[in-house]
């Protein structure tokens, strides 16, 4: 009993300890969302360089902790205003979705600048606090987890004191309240964003230090998990509640602390991304909100501004195609033909993007789940119950198609920013279902030894064939896709991006709609994943991660949303580019960050425009 009530106490002060960690992150995305209605994607990043900026100060320059801790809330502080001004500012009067997606383009810049600079390898951060320990009561604290609790305490104090006392802080306040009103007041609404963005950069960064300090290691993907629990916290609370935040990064710390304690410490993501659907889906105004009712709709239909569409000419596409065909028989050399089948792949899950987020207007996020299903799907069927590859292939496009819908299912509820996150969720739900369930997916093992792809008995194990087989899929998947754009099915999910308020009162059915388009665009990434399990041969959790649903939507979003052949050249732009010279391959994630955030300020519509 003894030996359990120490682990149950110590248990609870990790939890506590961590819980103020998503805290700090939680308030600082809900002071952005409360005056700029925004989820900021960026959040995350921010932490991950706070972190990156405290190892440097404290182990590379040797500066005392007080000092580390101001240099740190500085330079984090500097980077929101730099973020609120250069990245989102201009985009004040757009769409909800518009700036949501460029702060996805600005953390996988910030990310990717992180990697450049100090490499991908995690990084040692020594403690640099005294390691004794206090005993108290059965259990034992340390130096560390008093300075975690102690800042956590002093931060919400600070904000309470500051939101609560100074005139800057009721001009936040009456921004969030009602931004119109404000600035009819005279409020510089301008000022109070660039306030909020220092704020939360700060609190991040801070964040990002501690964290850094407690596991005694930073790293470069540390970002996204943290911006993740950032928002299941926020959830818990409520977006936008301050108080509610810090109440639900601690619930979300125990919750994760006392579950790694009972399942293992595979499990301490998924605890994470089980409660945030499960918010969504319950209570997405947070468990301290007294409102039943969901948010309006900031993000109805596409943030896309209509213009031309770039329609080319039938005879052209039938040119292209078949000089696309005829490639292999004029390049000798294999590598071009692998960047180009590459880039058929990654076209077949930009098409299911755009016709989901396109065509019906439902922001998706967790493409790569899809991908990751129809993959595992497949090589699991070759492998373990011996299914040719062509049947394997049709039935994990099936099988995602299936499984992809009953997970979204409990999301066709939500709307705006939720749906958005919720995708994401499910994305990491999926990969982290695959890490743990080892008896079926080997765990972080992962698959190997997967036969190459065949075509009724005949052997692909040549570059060309590889490559005629994946264009012969795309071709037969945009076939499909223009065949639904064009029919009355294409024109309902059309009028439901539009208006779907509007929609549902000439009678259309919203959900049954909505399954439709997740079924069809869970069924092409699904054919993706599976061809490309058996071009690679090997497989894990990591194969298909979110960065390449994030890709897939640049893509998309390139070329035109909701525009069949532009999801292709957005394909083949982002695929081609960075393999012209070998210099760009350390950037291409830079690139993609770039790209959408320009695409987004500049020509949102696209480059053939939307349909």
């Amino acid at each position: 009993m003894d030996q359990f009530l120490r682990t149950f106490f110590d248990q609870t002060v990790n939890g506590l300890v961590i819980g103020n960690i998503y805290a700090l992150i939680a308030v600082g995305l809900a002071i952005i969302f409360g005056v700029g209605n925004l989820i900021n994607f960026a959040h995350g990043s921010v932490y991950m360089i706070g972190a990156y900026v405290g190892w440097l100060c404290v182990v590379r320059l040797g500066l005392p902790l007080p000092v580390a801790f101001v240099v740190v809330a500085v330079l984090c502080g500097l980077l929101g205003i730099v973020i609120e001004r250069f990245g989102l500012r201009k985009l004040q009067n757009s769409a909800r979705i518009a700036p949501l997606l460029a702060t996805i383009g600005i953390s996988f810049m910030l990310d990717q600048l992180v990697q450049i600079l100090f490499t991908p390898k995690p990084q040692s951060f020594p403690n640099p606090l005294p390691q004794t320990r206090f005993a108290i009561g059965g259990g034992s604290v340390g130096a560390i987890d008093i300075l975690i609790a102690v800042i956590g305490i002093s931060a919400a104090i600070f904000l309470y004191l500051f939101l609560r006392y100074t005139k800057f802080g009721w001009a936040l306040r009456a921004t969030a309240q009602d931004r119109d009103a404000a600035l009819q007041m005279g409020v510089d609404v301008n000022a109070v964003n660039r306030t909020a963005f220092a704020l939360a950069a700060i609190l991040g960064g801070i964040a990002g230090m501690l964290v850094g300090m407690y596991f005694q290691t930073v790293y470069p993907t540390m970002s996204f998990q943290a911006g993740l629990k950032g928002f299941a916290a926020n959830l818990l609370g409520g977006l936008g509640n301050i108080p509610g935040a810090v109440v639900g990064g601690l619930l979300l710390g125990l919750i994760e602390s006392y579950g790694v304690a009972a399942f293992g410490s595979s499990y301490r993501n998924l605890f994470a991304f089980v409660i945030l659907l499960g918010v969504l889906v319950f209570r997405p105004n947070g468990l301290f909100s007294s409102r039943r009712s969901l948010p309006s709709e900031p993000m109805t239909g596409s943030f896309i501004r209509y213009g031309r569409v770039v329609r080319l000419p039938r005879w052209l596409i039938g040119v292209l195609i078949a000089v696309a065909i005829a490639l292999p028989l004029v390049l000798k050399n294999p590598y071009p033909l692998q960047v180009l089948t590459n880039a058929w792949l990654l076209g077949m899950i930009a098409l299911s993007v755009t016709l989901v987020t396109g065509t019906a207007g439902q922001t998706a996020l967790g493409q790569a789940g899809f991908v990751a299903i129809g993959a595992y799907t497949s090589a699991l069927l070759v492998l373990r119950l011996h299914f040719p590859f062509e049947l394997a292939l049709i039935c994990a496009g099936l099988f995602a198609a299936a499984l992809g819908t009953l997970l979204v299912l409990p999301a066709f509820r939500l709307r705006a920013h939720y749906v958005a996150i919720a995708t994401i969720g499910i994305g990491e739900i999926v990969s982290q279902v695959i890490l743990n369930w080892q008896a079926v997916t080997n765990g972080p093992l992962g698959l190997t030894r997967i036969p190459p792809p065949t075509f009724f008995g005949y052997q692909t194990f040549l570059a060309q064939d590889v490559y005629w087989y994946s264009l012969a899929l795309l071709l037969l998947v945009m076939l499909l896709q223009w065949r639904l754009v064009k029919s009355a099915l294409g024109r309902i999910w059309r009028a439901i991006r539009e208006d779907d308020v509007a929609a549902q009162a000439y009678g259309i059915n919203l959900n049954r709609y909505k399954a439709l388009a997740f079924a069809v665009s869970a069924f092409i990434a699904g054919l993706s994943g599976a061809f490309t399990a058996h071009m690679y041969t090997y497989i894990n959790n990591e194969t298909f991660g979110t960065s390449t649903s994030i890709l897939a939507l640049t893509m998309a979003i390139l070329g035109g949303m909701g525009n069949i052949f532009g999801a292709v050249v957005g394909a083949l732009a982002l695929t081609i580019l960075p393999e012209l010279s070998r210099d760009l391959a350390e950037y291409r994630y830079l690139l993609y960050g770039l790209v959408l955030v320009l695409l987004i300020r500049f020509r949102p519509q696209g480059l053939l425009g939307t349909e």
